[in-house]
């Protein structure tokens, strides 16, 4: 009986000793809009609480990819655990860093899906712009509790009374509780951190229930295999436990758990409340989905963890490597780069001109350029890009329906009935004195005006009824460049409607490149075309023959361009004589050009398919 006693109070002892940590968690993310200097105050963050040592510290100390160097851009949300000291006791505070550019904002959800707090970081010389306020949306349907940061308040050009105004209109809070701060010289640093303390909730769970762990992000080691990242929901785990990851239904042993400092810093137990990592051994990426739940394979929890967003790519692309050899090289590292950014999605499919490849989703341009240049730079992975499209439905007169991926899986034209387009319901949020020149830009795009609400005193709300394969192109960047970054776009699906559609070929030489192959509306086509074969006219190198670009709708060549030979003067050598030397000379010249040009081929370089995206 005394024995029984002992081991109830013990019991009850570790119960308290379990719940007085998570007491003294707090989870939280940074988010804001591009450039409003997340990365420098959590930079500041690490330094105030000592996280990273002087020797470590460096600008945008949590964005270890040379990438995110050079574009002073985070691409990556990045997580580590702080101690700070407040009131006598000691708190851990799990950081997740996040990107602000609307591209990566699948890489945010993820991030708010792991956590119980938000810094709501504005720049106090630009105010609100689109992402805060898409952010902010998403952190508030999570149930986040939202602090408010002025940054960059040491700015000459600062205007923080009305930024302030902004703030308070947004999102109804009182002047005082927003924080004035500036990651440049550490100005409120203390007050971010205090006001993390008392206003985020500790994590709510139930360190003795059985193990939930949501995983938010996944990379691949080459040494460790895949290293998965959680917040442990529900539980505790133990390292040496059987675990299951529910998707998959896959057991595996937890050969290292720990939790996420500059570097992994291994852990015997990690309970409810916490965020760390996971090494078992994983080689194969399939098996590690982001959004999954781990549980024990002895004690397993009754349901995965719900409610965590799926990605919607935006746009869709084949990637086909230089070389045909290549492809299985690329698949893997296709399938490695999917464990780093879950926002990729990707399928396999071939193309006349480039052979097997992958037709992969983004979520933008930016997204599609950044996967690119980290094929090329962390897999030594040279690969082709063609133009990107939308999936369209087709009706062939048999009344059969296929969906066609990419404009050379159309079927032929005497076939088809009708081609349906994907449509979206689309909501941009803006200030009044840009809704004329957003509604021309959305007008441009085919859109139709659904309503217009007013939001509060100058930001209105505009919904459209937009076509997919419209917004894919540039339509991020216009919105943004009109209403000077201010414009919040979000959208959904709106299933699909039959469109005048046709198939845009680019010919060089006669041949089709069916990776500059486009199905776009008609009245676009003309103006598509001839601008297609201008900007390869720039781009590819001349040649020793004459080179024809056109552009094609069926038969019909719409548009042409001729790229002029590279010239030598054959006849330089003759000093004088008969006139018919020079003629015989030229004449061999001219035989040998119609030669190479039947036999010489024309390569299209990569920057000739980038540019094509980026036509204006």
């Amino acid at each position: 009986m005394i024995l029984i006693k002992i081991f109830v109070s013990f019991s009850y002892f570790c119960a308290s000793k379990k719940r007085l940590r998570m007491k003294n968690i707090r989870n939280f993310c940074i988010i804001a809009h591009i450039d409003h200097g997340k990365s420098t105050l959590a930079d500041r963050l690490l330094e105030f609480t000592r996280t990273v040592s002087e020797k470590d510290l460096q600008a945008q100390v949590l964005d270890d990819m040379d990438l995110e160097r050079e574009r002073g851009i985070t691409i990556k949300s990045h997580a580590i655990q702080m101690q700070y000291e407040y009131k006598g006791e000691t708190y851990i505070l799990n950081l997740i860093d996040t990107p602000g550019h609307v591209d990566f904002s699948y890489e945010v959800s993820r991030s708010i899906a792991a956590c119980e707090g938000a810094l709501l970081i504005i720049d106090a010389t630009q105010g609100i712009q689109a992402q805060t306020i898409s952010n902010l949306y998403m952190a508030i349907e999570h149930d986040l509790e939202i602090i408010p940061v002025m940054n960059k308040m040491d700015m000459d050009n600062a205007m923080p009374d009305q930024v302030e105004d902004q703030i308070v209109e947004l999102l109804g809070c009182k002047r005082e509780e927003i924080i004035r701060a500036s990651g440049k010289t550490g100005l409120g640093v203390q007050d971010i951190l205090n006001a993390i303390v008392e206003k985020v909730p500790a994590p709510k769970g139930d360190p003795e229930a059985p193990l939930q762990c949501l995983i938010f992000d996944s990379v691949f080691n080459s040494f460790r295999g895949i290293i998965a990242y959680f917040k442990i929901v529900n539980g505790t785990i133990r390292t040496g436990d059987l675990v299951k990851f529910v998707a998959t239904g896959k057991e595996y042993d937890a050969d290292e758990i720990g939790i996420l400092r500059l570097d992994m810093v291994p852990q015997k137990e990690l309970s409810a409340g916490n965020v760390g990592y996971i090494i078992s051994g994983i080689k194969t990426s399939r098996e590690v989905k982001v959004g999954d739940t781990i549980t024990h394979v002895s004690t397993p929890c009754k349901e995965a963890i719900s409610g965590f967003e799926e990605v919607k790519p935006m746009l869709f692309a084949g990637v086909y490597p230089i070389e045909t050899e290549d492809f299985e090289d690329l698949r893997a590292s296709i399938e490695k780069l999917q464990l780093n950014d879950a926002s990729l999605t990707f399928e396999p499919e071939s193309s006349v001109a480039l052979g097997f490849g992958f037709r992969c989703g983004f979520l933008g341009l930016l997204h599609m350029e950044i996967v690119q240049e980290r094929l090329d730079r962390e897999f030594n992975m040279n690969v082709i890009t063609t133009i990107p499209n939308v999936s369209y439905k087709v009706i062939t007169k048999k009344g059969e329906q296929i969906e066609v991926h990419n404009p050379s899986g159309l079927p032929d034209v005497a076939t088809i009935e009708t081609i349906e387009e994907p449509y979206i319901r689309a909501s941009v949020i803006t200030k009044t004195d840009y809704i004329g020149a957003i509604m021309t830009l959305c007008l441009g795009k085919r859109g139709e005006l659904i309503r217009q609400d007013y939001v509060s005193g100058d930001r209105v709300e505009l919904i459209y009824d937009m076509p997919l394969g419209e917004v894919v192109f540039d339509f991020y960047d216009k919105l943004k460049s009109i209403s000077k970054g201010y414009a919040s776009f979000d959208y959904h699906m709106n299933g699909y409607r039959p469109s005048k559609l046709i198939k845009l070929d680019i010919l060089l030489n006669g041949e089709p490149v069916d990776a500059l192959s486009s199905l776009i509306h008609f009245d676009n086509a003309y103006t598509l075309g001839r601008r297609i074969c201008e900007k390869l006219k720039e781009l590819i190198p001349r040649q020793q023959f004459d080179v024809a670009v056109q552009a094609a709708i069926g038969a019909k060549i719409i548009a042409r361009e001729t790229i002029k030979a590279v010239r030598k003067d054959v006849t330089a050598k003759c000093y004088g004589g008969d006139v018919s030397r020079k003629r015989k000379l030229l004449e061999k010249q001219k035989r040998g050009k119609k030669r190479m040009k039947q036999i010489g081929s024309v390569e299209v370089p990569q920057k000739a398919f980038l540019a094509v995206l980026r036509i204006d």
